[in-house]
């Protein structure tokens, strides 16, 4: 008997490459033909015409399916929604920009056929902007340093995940998921296809500053409390500092009572220096306290708006 896989494909307005994705995706399919595959995407509200796009794919073929959000979730919501949505017996999660190659899906596959229950797509090199993946590199070596559970550098997100897998991110049901730290943190082994990232060709990402900078600030909230205790001792040695630096003050002041004259700069620069550490400090404090809102709140990871082919 075949086994079959899901393909999970999300999307937020990329009615450029969702023909070219469908059919890159069919060919490599039909290659693989000793498995039965269906396609589901998973839009975010989109604007630009990629829902009615992908209706008309759907409406030839039954086994592409569709789940429209009702408004824009984020990326890592709408792809973890999609993967606990599956009954298959294995999902493999592909971006829609093409960065993420569709024929490395066999490759994928591979891997698993060998016994792996997470493959994930590694990027060894990338056609972006030098300085972007620069800071990529910078950003996935710090955390690895700092998290509980490092996280793969240069992990793309792209990966398949065995029933196994999708079963037990079902069970966490977290509000707010950051997939490729998840898949760490499961403790299963994961095998890895690397692969040299070309750079987007068509539209524009979705990904602007803010996003990649909320998605930044999960991946460490999520999986570290270094910056939290980096706070306190921080906090421990300039206060230390400050109640030293208060006492030689008074004594000297005490032995040079008429000479001694506190000045205007000192004064300014101490007050900045303490203003912008207090916050800062403030600022790392409601990240953690911002993600324990979200997962007290309850509130589901996406809401659904329509679905179709299900």
């Amino acid at each position: 008997m075949k086994k079959t896989i899901t393909i999970v494909t999300p999307t937020y307005n990329e009615v450029n490459n969702i023909d070219e994705l469908y059919s890159r995706i069919s060919k490599v399919t039909i290659k693989n033909s000793n498995y039965n595959f269906e396609h589901l995407f998973i839009d975010n509200a989109s604007t630009d015409g990629s829902i009615d796009k992908i209706k008309q794919i759907a409406k030839k073929n039954k086994k592409v399916k569709l789940i429209v959000n009702a408004r824009n979730f984020g990326a890592d919501a709408s792809i973890m929604h999609a993967v606990t949505q599956v009954q298959t017996d294995a999902c493999i999660y592909i971006v829609s920009d093409l960065q993420d190659p569709p024929e490395l899906i066999t490759d994928l596959i591979k891997k698993w056929e060998e016994g792996f229950k997470i493959v994930g797509l590694v990027k060894t090199a990338s056609e972006e902007r030098g300085f972007i993946f620069f800071l990529r590199k910078l950003y996935y070596r710090l955390l690895i340093k700092i998290s509980d559970t490092p996280p793969i550098e240069n992990f793309a997100g792209s990966s398949l995940m065995d029933s196994k897998v999708i079963k037990i991110l079902k069970d966490i049901n977290d509000p707010v998921p950051f997939l490729r730290g998840l898949l760490v943190e499961i403790g299963l082994p994961i095998a890895f296809v690397y692969f040299k990232q070309p750079i987007r060709k068509k539209g524009t990402s979705s990904n602007g500053f803010f996003e990649l900078y909320n998605v930044a600030i999960e991946g460490i909230t999520n999986h570290s409390k270094v910056p939290i205790k980096l706070m306190s001792i921080f906090g421990f040695i300039l206060a230390f500092l400050s109640f030293t630096l208060a006492v030689i003050y008074l004594f000297l002041k005490l032995l040079y009572w008429d000479n001694l004259n506190i000045g205007m700069a000192s004064l300014l620069i101490g007050l900045f220096f303490f203003g912008s550490m207090q916050m800062f400090f403030l600022g790392v404090i409601g990240e953690y306290i911002s993600v324990i809102h979200t997962r007290v709140r309850k509130m589901p990871t996406v809401i659904e708006s329509e679905r179709t082919n299900f």
